[in-house]
C-alpha cells in the first residue's frame, strides 16, 4: 500500500526528526526472547460474519469519513480474548524518532513504565486489512491499539473511566495525532469498552509487561460533565470533501503544506492514513514524497499563500499543530 514520490527541493532540518535517544525515569526492560508464539487475539477468520451491533453511530471522535464498523460484523465479539502480553522483539523501524505538524515525536525503544488519560477514538474499515507501523496487517476485529510513541509491539491495559470496564490490546500501528487523543483502538476494543456508540471516550492507559496480571480494580464513575468538556472539544466542523489518494508523479507549482518528515517509508505512509482519517474534510491530496533520504508529507497544491494560510489554519484549530509552508517554483 506504500505509495512513495520524489521531488527535487530543498532539504529543511526545521522539520526533520534528529535521531535522538528516548528519555524516561524508569530504566528500559529488555525484552526476553521469543517464545515463538502468536499473540493471543481471534481474527475475523475464526468468527462468522453476521451484522452488525444495534447501536447510533455518531459522527465525532471514532471513526471518520467512508470509515465506520463495516456492513458484516461477527458475532462473539463480547467473547474475543484480551491480548495476552508476551515477550516479544521491537519493530525497530517504528521506533524512529517523526514529526508530525511540527511536533516532534520521539518513542521509546524499549518497554518502559506508562500510565496515562485521554480520549481514546478507534478505526474500522477504512483501515482493515491496512499495513501497520510493525508490518502486519490490521485486523479490526482484533484487540490492538495505536499510539504515538510506546514500544512497538507493546501491550496495555485500557479503562473506561465512566464505567470502569478494562481490556488488554496489543499496541501495533502509530497514532493518533489529535490533539487529546492519546489511543486509537480496533473496533473490537472500542465495541468490548462500549465506545462505539460515542465514537470516543475518556480512558486510562497502563502499559503491561509479560507476566503481569491484566486483572484491575474498576475504576469508580467518572463526572459527567468532565466527560462532556473533553468531548466538546473533540468536535470539529462538518465538510463534504475527502483528500484524495496519493499519486505518482512530480509534484505541480503551487503552495504545499508540509505535515512530517521521516526517516521510515512506512512511518510516513501510516501517518499519511491517520491525516486522512482526521482531517477528512480535505480536498487536496495528500503525498509521501521522498528525497535526501527523507520521506516528507505534503498537502496542496494551493494558488498561493493566503489560501493555503487558510487550510494551515483550520488543521491548528483541528489537531492543535501547525503545518510547515513549502513553494514549488
Amino acid at each position: 500500500m506504500t505509495r512513495l514520490l520524489r521531488l527535487r527541493g530543498t532539504f529543511n532540518p526545521a522539520v526533520v526528526a534528529l535521531v535522538v535517544t528516548a528519555c524516561g525515569s524508569a530504566p528500559p526492560l529488555a525484552p526476553a526472547p521469543d517464545s515463538g508464539a502468536s499473540p493471543t487475539s481471534a481474527t475475523p477468520s475464526s468468527r462468522t460474519p453476521t451484522r452488525k451491533p444495534q447501536v447510533t453511530l455518531k459522527r465525532g471522535g471514532g471513526f471518520y469519513k467512508d470509515d465506520g464498523p463495516g456492513d458484516e460484523i461477527p458475532d462473539g465479539l463480547d467473547d474475543v480474548p484480551d491480548a495476552e502480553p508476551r515477550w516479544e522483539a521491537l519493530h525497530k523501524p517504528a521506533l524512529r524518532p517523526y514529526v508530525v505538524l511540527g511536533k516532534e515525536y520521539v518513542p521509546n525503544t524499549a518497554l518502559r513504565p506508562y500510565k496515562a488519560r485521554g480520549i481514546a477514538s478507534w478505526y474500522g474499515k477504512k483501515f482493515h486489512g491496512q499495513k501497520t507501523s510493525i508490518g502486519e496487517p490490521y485486523d479490526m476485529f482484533a484487540m490492538t491499539a495505536a499510539h504515538p510513541t510506546l514500544a512497538l509491539p507493546s501491550y496495555v491495559r485500557v479503562t473506561q473511566v465512566q464505567s470502569g470496564k478494562s481490556v488488554v490490546v496489543r499496541v501495533t500501528d502509530r497514532g493518533p495525532f489529535h490533539a487529546d487523543r492519546i489511543i486509537d483502538l480496533s473496533y473490537t476494543a472500542a465495541y468490548k469498552l462500549g465506545l462505539i456508540n460515542g465514537g470516543s471516550g475518556l480512558v486510562e492507559v497502563e502499559a503491561l509487561l509479560p507476566g503481569e496480571s491484566a486483572v484491575v480494580r474498576p475504576l469508580p464513575p467518572a463526572e459527567r460533565d468532565e466527560i462532556e468538556e473533553l468531548s466538546r472539544r473533540l468536535a470539529r466542523e462538518e465538510a463534504p470533501a475527502q483528500a484524495a489518494p496519493a499519486t505518482d508523479g512530480p509534484l505541480a507549482r503551487g503552495v504545499y503544506l508540509q505535515l512530517g518528515a521521516f526517516g521510515n517509508a512506512d512511518n510516513a505512509e501510516t501517518l499519511r492514513n491517520h491525516l486522512i482519517r482526521e482531517l477528512d474534510w480535505l480536498s487536496e491530496p495528500v503525498r509521501v514524497v521522498a528525497g535526501s533520504g527523507v520521506h516528507r508529507l505534503h498537502l496542496g497544491p494551493y494558488g498561493n499563500r493566503a489560501e493555503a494560510e487558510r487550510v494551515a489554519e483550520k488543521i491548528r484549530l483541528a489537531l492543535g499543530y501547525r503545518p510547515t509552508f513549502v513553494t514549488r517554483p
